[in-house]
């Protein structure tokens, strides 16, 4: 049975070859990633623009994570009912609407509901599109495209950099630079969703018509079964931790570098330089991911994180700031790679899409809780290294979760 579902995926679908799925998927990540790297630079603009005190500052980011934990969830289910690729499709347009429209916003409530519905695409985005990919590769590569695909997040990261520092703080435009840098984050997206339309669904989901049958309720009662509960358990805690400390201290990067003494520009700068090194980061993880699996590449990037952010919250001088936050980018980023790559080959193809999506929002809510923790925790005068150390131990959770309750999945047949 299962060599003939084999056959039939290969003889069903139109076949997609690996590089140019991993460009058109990787071309909308990118842009995802372009949006969520600005907001940050977004953020610390709109401290000076709108007088912004820290608690505000804080709820942009979580509300941004609150849209991206009903978008896994929602969109991971519905993956599993209508295909990956139509969620696919609607998880990019819905950002790419909201977030040019969010450009045009003059107060802070509007801002967020935008940021709500960017979120959601972009919650719903990622766990289907590592799907997606997955269950299109082989197996012996399946690791390392996922790796490479989770990479054109950095080069959204560095695109938004290099906008934020030449576009935010220039003075030649009619409106406010960050808005005109929300606004090239938008119109670009709009070509992603282009490049998708002919992009075959995943072959797996193609030939399973079981799965279209089957009802939501079922699907996530299935995701904690007695089979796929301890699974289930050790994603959850995984991904939240991973989340909590991300957005805790990425989204609070160029306003960190500022409440330690630099101006502005200099921050964006620094940033910039830093994120340089999340490319290195995905490259080695995707080539380690094959060799060593994919409980080492997490155990050791995450470890790295843990470090690099205890130094890094507890530096004073600019070469102590670059080093240990360009090894913060550097392994953090790698180990966000093993972790899409990671989480798709927990569950059978029937109950893929949802498994992910609720890992996913698992995780988001983590994202609500890590920027609003920072923007409460400085707003009560605590210290940046106090803050990063609580980052640190959650990284160190998620470490204990994957070396006891993780199973090595490298180079299994997805079912």
């Amino acid at each position: 049975m299962n060599q003939a579902i084999k056959n039939n995926v290969h003889t069903t679908t139109q076949p997609i070859s690996r590089n140019k799925l991993l460009r058109v998927a990787g071309v909308g990540w990118m842009f995802d990633a372009m949006d969520v790297g600005i907001l940050s630079f977004v953020i610390a603009a709109l401290s000076v623009d709108w007088g912004l005190n820290s608690t505000e500052m804080g709820w942009i980011g979580s509300v941004n994570s609150i849209g991206m934990a009903v978008g896994a969830l929602l969109f991971g289910v519905l993956a599993d009912k209508v295909g990956r690729k139509k969620i696919f499709m609607w998880t990019l347009i819905l950002f790419s609407v909201a977030s040019g429209v969010s450009a045009f916003t003059t107060t802070l409530a509007a801002f967020l509901v935008l940021r709500f519905l960017i979120g959601m695409g972009l919650g719903g985005e990622l766990p289907v599109a590592s799907t997606l990919v997955s269950e299109s590769v082989k197996a012996e590569e399946r690791g390392r495209v996922v790796v490479l695909l989770e990479s054109f997040w950095a080069g959204g990261w560095l695109l938004a950099a290099i906008i934020s520092y030449f576009v935010i703080p220039a003075d030649i435009w009619p409106i406010e630079g960050w808005r005109v840098a929300l606004l090239l984050t938008a119109l670009p997206a709009i070509y992603a969703v282009y490049i998708r339309i002919k992009l075959p669904d995943s072959p797996q989901f193609a030939v399973k018509e079981a799965s279209k049958k089957r009802s939501v309720f079922q699907n996530i009662a299935d995701v904690w079964s007695k089979e796929y509960a301890k699974s289930t358990f050790m994603m959850w805690v995984l991904w939240f931790a991973v989340v909590f400390s991300y957005y805790g201290m990425f989204l609070w990067l160029p306003s960190v570098m500022v409440g330690k003494g630099f101006d502005l520009i200099s921050s964006f700068k620094y940033v910039l330089i830093m994120t340089l090194a999340q490319l290195p980061g995905y490259f080695t993880a995707a080539w380690f991911i094959e060799r060593f699996g994919r409980k080492f590449v997490l155990v050791t990037y995450l470890i790295g994180t843990a470090a690099s952010a205890l130094v890094f919250g507890n530096a004073e001088t600019v070469g102590v700031l670059l080093a240990s936050g360009m090894l913060l980018s550097f392994f953090n980023l790698g180990a966000w790679g093993a972790l899409y790559a990671y989480t798709p080959e927990q569950y059978p193809a029937v109950i893929r899409g949802t498994g992910t999506g609720m890992a996913a929002a698992v995780g988001r809510i983590g994202g609500i809780f890590g920027p609003l923790l920072v923007g409460s925790l400085l707003g009560k005068g605590y210290e940046y290294g106090t803050i990063f150390a609580i980052f640190c131990v959650a990284i160190l959770i998620g470490v204990i979760a994957v070396i006891f309750l993780g199973k090595e999945t490298k180079q299994t047949e997805l079912r």
